[in-house]
């Protein structure tokens, strides 16, 4: 039986892949870092060959859960935002307005907007997606996820982003947010993806970077002027919702 202690302060834990560790056993390297960093110890030659079943393992894993989840968005935004602030309420309004439209919401699975948008999904009655990646600090999925896949790997976790959704709504974040969101527009770039609208909400947030890309990477000649058009950014849930059933 716990003491109230634990209760109180439940023991570290991380995920490794299907696994989760706590306690001792949640310390240590993560998958993605013995696969990138070459001074990770081990025999780096005789285990990578062996480290790509376990890679085709996940995405198999991966396609199985999510083949039949219907039409999605992916919604993205930082795990940093807090429950009751602006971004977090449009967070949950986003989630809800895409099941009320029938589609199913896909996140990181992680706490701030990601389980705004997973809440908002429950709220709405449609289907609530989680996408957790193992990390040296354990995020674990949060509540209002009613399908969950673990990834050792980032990229096969971001192939289902792209792979499952219609397109993506992305909210204020940090690095991972403009990770995913600058991949997103290099796909439609490149036509490696087709009729996936990528709307952002908060043009007080993003319009610097816009006009960063305007000004500078157009102005340069480094991309073309066509490519912001990849990009659209509005202030509402309700715009974005517009906006991206629009542009299915």
């Amino acid at each position: 039986m716990s003491s109230p202690t634990e209760k109180n302060n439940p023991a570290p834990s991380r995920h490794r892949g299907p696994v989760e560790l706590r306690r001792g056993l949640a310390k240590g390297s993560t998958a993605d870092q013995h696969l990138l960093d070459t001074r990770s110890p081990g025999d780096f030659t005789s285990t990578d060959p062996w480290r790509v079943l376990r890679i085709q393992a996940e995405f198999v894993e991966g396609f199985g859960a999510l083949a039949n989840i219907g039409p999605a968005v992916s919604v993205f935004g930082s795990a940093r935002t807090t429950p009751g602030s602006a971004f977090y309420e449009t967070g949950v309004e986003v989630g809800r307005r895409l099941a009320e439209a029938g589609f199913a919401v896909i996140t990181g699975g992680g706490p701030g907007s990601m389980e705004a948008a997973n809440k908002g999904a429950v709220d709405g009655k449609g289907l609530s997606v989680g996408l957790g990646i193992e990390l040296p600090f354990e995020q674990g999925m949060n509540q209002w996820v009613d399908l969950g896949v673990n990834f050792r790997y980032f990229f096969a976790r971001k192939t289902m982003f792209v792979k499952y959704a219609q397109g993506f709504i992305v909210l204020p974040g940090g690095l991972g947010t403009l990770d995913e969101l600058f991949e997103a527009m290099v796909l439609v770039q490149t036509h490696k993806v087709t009729s996936f609208p990528i709307v952002l909400i908060g043009t007080e947030f993003w319009g610097p970077m816009v006009n960063w890309i305007r000004e500078t990477l157009v102005a340069d000649g480094l991309v073309s002027a066509g490519d912001l058009d990849i990009i659209s950014v509005v202030d509402s849930a309700e715009e974005a919702v517009q906006k991206l059933v629009a542009g299915v």
